[in-house]
Formats: structure tokens, sequence, C-alpha cells
């Protein structure tokens, strides 16, 4: 089978060393096997994701010496891709509309003296997960400000046991109770990350996935909407993450040097490879 990989970041600021890390390792273990890289841009959220940071991107990789298939894969541009997606899972009435603000849902943790942890916090405690069908009707037909939530049980029920297989941790099995009821869509970003990055590496042709360990526990419900929806199921490479001389994680919020500043300041880019651990 031929190693097919990606690099997708978001255009919501300038790529780090971190990010040039995670590409080159896509890059390097296609190269290493004669296989394809690909390029995606993920700009489905239009509040966050701004033009001139698709051109830097672009920018940045090739001065990395990186180079791609063309064309570049624009989420923006696929958005009837995953509205398809997410009228096939509606039909296996998998899917429901949640009404809940953050508010609401903070309120009803406390009430319940806390909620499951799952890695990435409080899981979703399931408020509209049993609506009287009368109510969520009225609610929808009144143009209420809803999400798109997975039923994870009901979804569990239609397939039983799954599982995935890292290169590092070997065969997983898929545990989506741990995350709870994501969301797979709102009003203002209609497709979610989960359902957008999952339908992409099928559509593409992704065999192997390879992005940092802090995205290991989403696979879990990756693996769970490839089944539903009946897509490829790859490999997957969860690496450690690049992080800084104390320990913290490189990071835009973190104000982590940007590629362009290092490029800026005259920085080799073979020496930027070489100190990442690629020749």
């Amino acid at each position: 089978m031929t190693v097919v990989t990606r690099f997708a970041p978001s255009p919501t600021g300038r790529l780090h060393k971190g990010h040039a890390f995670s590409a080159l390792f896509a890059w390097s273990r296609a190269r290493a096997a004669g296989g394809r890289f690909l390029l995606r841009i993920e700009d489905i959220d239009a509040g966050r994701c701004r033009a001139e940071f698709v051109d830097g991107i672009l920018e940045d990789l090739a001065w990395l010496g990186l180079s791609w298939e063309e064309p570049v894969r624009r989420q923006s541009r696929h958005m009837d891709d995953y509205a398809g997606a997410l009228a096939r899972l509606d039909a296996l009435g998998v899917l429901y509309p949640c009404f809940c603000t953050r508010r609401d849902i903070a309120a009803e943790i406390a009430r319940a003296g806390g909620a499951p942890h799952g890695p990435d916090g409080p899981v979703y405690p399931g408020i509209c997960r049993g609506m009287p069908p009368g109510e969520r009707a009225r609610r929808l037909a009144a143009g209420g400000s809803h999400a798109l939530r997975l039923n994870v049980a009901k979804a569990l029920a239609l397939h039983g046991p799954l599982s995935w297989r890292d290169e590092r941790a070997g065969v997983v099995a898929a545990d989506p109770p741990s995350l709870g009821d994501v969301v797979l869509a709102r009003k203002e970003i209609p497709a979610s990350y989960h359902l957008a990055v999952t339908l992409d590496d099928h559509l593409q042709g992704v065999t192997l996935v390879t992005r940092g360990e802090d995205l290991f526990h989403a696979t879990h419900v990756h693996r769970l909407l490839q089944a539903l929806l009946g897509l490829s199921t790859p490999r997957w490479h969860h690496h450690a993450l690049l992080r800084a001389a104390d320990g913290t994680r490189l990071a835009k919020r973190e104000g982590a040097p940007t590629l362009a500043s290092m490029r800026g300041a005259g920085v080799d880019p073979a020496a930027l490879r070489r100190e990442l651990g690629f020749p």
C-alpha cells in the first residue's frame, strides 16, 4: 500500500517550530516510503482564519524545503462534503440538536455535583439528549441557536467494539464515550474538527495520519465516525510534542517564535531541519 501522509494546519496564525516538526515528520515518512505528501488547509472557522496566514503557510513550508501535491485541499471550499456526511449521520438517527449554552452546561455540572472527566475536561452531561421530540421540534421551528451532537451510545450500538492502530501505542480499543457526545457542527462552524478531518482523510486517501500526541484521544471519536460513514481506516502515529526549554508546549497562544521571524533573522532552514532531527 502506498504511504500517503498529510500536514493540515489551520490558518489562524503563522507557523512555528512545532508546526515545522509536525510537517517534516509527515513529509519524511512519505518520502522514506516513496509515497505521497499532501497539504490541507483547515479553514472552516471563518471567524479566526485569515488569507494572509494561508499565504504564510505556503511560504514557510517552501522555505523549509518541503514540496507537496497539488491541488491543496481547502476545507472552506468543500462544505457540501461535510453537509452530506451530516445528512448520512442524521439518517442513522445518531445526531441530536443541543441548545445548551456554556453557562447551561456549567450550571448542570454544578447542580449534579460534577461531571465525568475526559481527556479534554468535563464531558457534556447530556442535557438535550433526552429532550422530548415535541419540544425539540418547537425549538428548531423557532430558529433557536443550536449545535449538532453525536449520540455516542446510540452510535456504538450500531457497531459494537471498535479499535484502531497507532504506531507507538499498538492496537487501541476505541473509547468514544470518554469524550462524550461531541459537537459535529454549529451554525457558525458547519463542520467540527472531528467530522471534517475524518472525512478529508478518507477523501484524500490518507493511509498514515501523523499528528501530535495531544490529539491521541480524538481518534476514539474519529474511528467511530469512520465506522458510521463507511470510511477507510488509516494507521496513526501520534508523535511527541515539541517543547520549549522549560518543558512547556510550543503553541501559537504561548507566543512561540514563528518561522517567519526565524527567516527574517537569517536562520538557515537546513540547520533548523537538522535541529529538529530531519536531514
